[in-house]
C-alpha cells in the first residue's frame, strides 16, 4: 500500500514540536516529503532536523508532490493556503484556529467541497483522554442533556513572547483565538455544536500595557501590545444550554487553570481531573477514574485519526463546520466588547 506523502507548510515551533515528530512515529503509512517555510533557513533547518528530502520556501512548489499538507502558519494565511492546496487536490490539517473570520472559514469550507478532499483543523482538545471519556458518557445519557457549561484557559504571566503570536495582523487576535480557541470548541463539541443565539464578551489588555512587566515565556513590547490578554464571555444557544468562558495568557491568578464542567439533568462531569457527579439511590457520588482509555499523547491521536480519514479509514473528529461556528464566536465575542453590546444570531 502507498503512504500518504505529507508536506509541512511553515516550519517553526508548532510543526517541529508537535506535527512533524508525530507523523514520523507514523512512517508506516505516511511519509513526510517537503517542508516550506518562508525563511529558508528555518525550512532547510527543520528538513535537515528531521530528515526530510526537500525544502521550499514558496508552498507552491510543495503542492505538486504531495497527497496533504499540514498547515502550520501564522493565521492570516490559513485560508489562502488552504484554498490552493484543495484546488490542487490535496487533504489538508490546518492548524488551529481554522482561520482569521468565519468569512474565510466559509470561503475554506467552499474550497474543500469543490475538491472533495478532507478538511481537517486542529484542535487536539478534542483527542484528550479526558474529553473522549467525556463524549462517550453524555452519548449514553450519564448526565443527561447538558445545559450549563464553564470552562476556563487561564495562564499567569505567560504572553508568548516569541513567533508573531501578539501580531494582530497575523494572527487575528491574542489569548482568545490563540488559546481560548481550545476550550471553546471543546465546550461546544460536548455541547453537540447547538447553534449559539447570543454571545455577550468583553476583552481586556490592561496587563500587557504596564510598564513593568512579570513575563515567564519571554519579553514583549507593551508599548505596542494591541492583542488581548483576558477575555470573558457568555454564550447562549438555541436549546437552552449556555456558556460561561474565561481565557488569558497573563491573569493574576494563583496558578494556571484548564477546567471545564459540564451540568446536565441528571449529573455532572468535570474533565481535568476526570470526574462524573451525580445524585443516585438517594445519595450524592462523585466517581473518579482510575484509568481511561486512550494515549497520553493527544497529538499523535490527532495526526492517527488524519492518516486515516485521508486513507478513507475513519472520519476526522473534528469537522470543518464545527470548527467554523468556533470562529463565528470568537468573532462575536471580539465584536461584543468592541461595540459595547451583546450579539444577536
Amino acid at each position: 500500500m502507498r503512504k500518504l506523502r505529507i508536506g509541512i507548510i511553515g516550519a517553526g515551533g508548532i510543526a517541529q514540536s508537535r506535527h512533524i515528530p508525530v507523523l514520523l512515529k507514523l512512517s508506516d503509512n505516511a511519509s513526510i516529503t517537503a517542508v516550506c517555510d518562508v525563511n529558508e533557513e528555518t525550512a532547510k533547518m527543520a528538513a535537515e532536523k528531521f530528515g526530510i528530502s526537500k525544502a521550499y520556501t514558496d508552498y507552491k512548489d510543495l503542492l505538486r508532490e504531495t497527497d496533504a499538507v499540514v498547515i502550520c502558519t501564522p493565521n492570516k494565511f490559513h485560508a489562502e493556503i488552504t484554498a490552493a492546496a484543495m484546488e490542487a487536490g490535496l487533504h489538508v490539517l490546518c492548524e488551529k484556529p481554522m482561520a482569521m473570520t468565519a468569512e474565510e472559514c466559509r470561503n475554506m469550507i467552499e474550497a474543500r467541497d469543490k475538491s472533495g478532499k478532507i478538511l481537517a483543523i486542529a484542535y487536539h482538545y478534542r483527542f484528550m483522554k479526558e474529553a473522549q471519556a467525556a463524549k462517550k458518557l453524555i452519548a449514553e445519557n450519564e448526565i443527561g442533556l447538558p445545559f450549563a457549561v464553564r470552562a476556563r484557559a487561564m495562564r499567569r504571566r505567560k504572553v508568548p513572547g516569541w513567533g508573531v503570536f501578539t501580531n494582530k495582523e497575523l494572527q487575528g487576535g491574542g489569548s482568545l483565538i490563540d488559546y481560548g480557541c481550545h476550550l471553546l470548541d471543546l465546550s461546544l463539541w460536548l455541547l453537540g455544536n447547538p447553534a449559539e443565539t447570543e454571545v455577550s464578551g468583553t476583552a481586556y489588555n490592561t496587563l500587557s500595557k504596564m510598564t513593568e512587566q512579570v513575563n515567564l515565556w519571554g519579553s514583549f513590547d507593551h508599548q505596542s501590545f494591541n492583542v488581548d490578554d483576558h477575555v470573558t464571555a457568555y454564550i447562549k444557544f438555541a436549546n437552552g444550554a449556555s456558556l460561561l468562558f474565561e481565557t488569558s495568557w497573563s491573569a493574576n491568578i494563583e496558578r494556571d487553570d484548564e477546567s471545564l464542567s459540564l451540568s446536565g439533568q441528571y449529573g455532572g462531569i468535570d474533565l481535568f481531573p476526570f470526574r462524573l457527579n451525580q445524585s443516585k439511590h438517594g445519595m450524592l457520588l462523585n466517581t473518579h477514574s482510575e484509568w481511561l482509555p486512550g494515549e497520553d499523547d493527544y497529538a499523535l491521536m490527532q495526526a492517527r485519526n488524519f492518516i486515516n480519514s485521508c486513507l478513507g479509514r475513519e472520519e476526522f473528529i473534528v469537522k470543518a463546520e464545527e470548527a467554523l461556528q468556533t470562529t463565528r464566536i470568537i468573532d462575536a465575542i471580539y465584536k461584543s466588547s468592541e461595540m459595547g453590546r451583546r450579539e444577536i444570531f
